[in-house]
């Protein structure tokens, strides 16, 4: 069978789609330029050129190095954060995806507190963390984006970042064009309807847990499944609280999961659009609330 070179009349007719108001996604795959929604992969002229065009939302993805129990690697939440936020880009088809924060406060060093009891997990000061933000959202709006989206995927720092969107919209408030967002619904909605759904389901609170249970297992699952040691949950005991476990892992799935997944990825997505109608609409800057 011959080898057929790419003909020039397909680069031509994905260059008349990108004419004719095609995603701006394929339009890159056409110019040869990456398509990814992830800064990282980009180079600094392809950004800009995509700041020019529009894409003009930046989400943060804020992760965690921590502890789960001896079933769930140290990274689950800053791989979580990312491709849940690269879906939730993808979603809304303007957004770009920031480096992953996976530097948060997780609890006192010295006496060790928390999860800082457990060997792996890396804490910061909230100023230092509140200070990281701050800088990251300034560097951002320096670039020409207009709405920065915080997207915290571990409960303990929410309101730091409710904290940091207010100080800095107070800062911008001569530019109404540009606003920081704590976008508490992408966290709240695993710990709410998501929940409710795994219960209607037949799993009880005590499983599905409050941290390395039944919901948080599963989530990781359905995002990467090589974060969880399913071989060893499979086989092994209930973990408790004296390792690092609130709630019992075991019987997660990853089609579990995917059931918060998409609550989290169609939650964060009308949130944001919302929140960025309001903004166009000259409505009083919100951190968090459609």
């Amino acid at each position: 069978m011959s080898r057929r070179p790419i003909h020039s009349h397909y680069v031509s007719l994905l260059l008349l789609a990108c004419l004719g108001g095609a995603a701006p996604l394929l339009c890159s795959a056409a110019a040869g330029e990456s398509a990814s929604v992830y800064l990282e992969d980009l180079t600094s002229t392809e950004l800009r050129e995509r700041i020019n065009a529009g894409a003009t939302t930046i989400l943060v993805p804020i992760g965690g190095t921590e502890q789960s129990g001896p079933y769930i690697a140290l990274g689950k939440h800053n791989a979580r954060a990312r491709v849940l936020s690269g879906q939730i880009a993808r979603g809304l088809g303007n957004a770009v995806v920031a480096p992953v924060l996976a530097y948060v406060p997780e609890g006192a060093i010295h006496p060790p507190a928390a999860h800082m009891r457990f060997a792996g997990t890396i804490s910061i000061p909230d100023a230092t963390f509140e200070a990281l933000l701050e800088a990251t959202a300034r560097s951002f709006k320096q670039h020409g984006f207009r709405d920065v989206v915080f997207l915290g995927d571990h409960g303990g720092y929410q309101q730091n970042e409710v904290k940091v969107a207010a100080r800095l919209n107070r800062e911008w408030s001569a530019d109404p064009a540009c606003r920081a967002y704590a976008l508490l619904d992408y966290y709240q909605v695993t710990q709410t309807s998501y929940v409710a759904e795994l219960k209607r389901r037949g799993f009880s609170e005590a499983e599905i847990g409050t941290h390395a249970g039944l919901a948080d297992t599963a989530l990781a699952m359905a995002v990467d499944k090589s974060q969880v040691r399913v071989e060893a949950m499979a086989h092994g005991a209930k973990p408790g609280p004296a390792e690092g476990v609130h709630g019992d892992p075991r019987r997660a799935t990853a089609e579990l999961g995917q059931l918060g997944v998409q609550r989290v990825v169609e939650t964060s997505v009308a949130a944001i659009r919302n929140l960025i109608r309001a903004r166009e609409q000259g409505a009083a800057p919100t951190n968090n609330r459609k």
